[in-house]
């Protein structure tokens, strides 16, 4: 399989593929990409899990790229980092685009 090009790191399309897999980290990723900053506190307030639960899954987003985590004093503020999720998307298209599909049926 080849590695994405642009914006995205080695291994980087894999980790956003296994984080946006998650249907509760993509529920934060949604709620975070309506707001141009989020606070921590906020995203505890607005989801019925612990703040561990979110910590573990914001973690994964930041680690895959599609999130960005800023801090002031002791809060945590988060925002979605578009230009990865549409180099992720672009690079989504291209794999699953016939002629991409064809070359690589070659090579398997």
């Amino acid at each position: 399989m080849t590695e994405p090009t642009g914006l995205l790191t080695k291994g980087q399309f894999d980790r956003i593929a296994k984080a946006l897999a998650d249907p509760r980290r993509f529920a934060l990723l949604r709620a975070i990409a309506g707001h141009e900053e989020y606070p921590c506190s906020r995203l505890c307030r607005d989801f019925p899990v612990t703040k561990a639960t979110i910590s573990h899954h914001i973690k994964e987003l930041v680690r895959a790229g599609l999130v960005e985590a800023d801090r002031e004093g002791q809060y945590m503020n988060y925002r979605i980092r578009r230009e990865v999720l549409a180099a992720y998307s672009a690079e989504l298209l291209t794999r699953l685009s016939p002629k991409h599909l064809a070359v690589e049926s070659l090579t398997e």
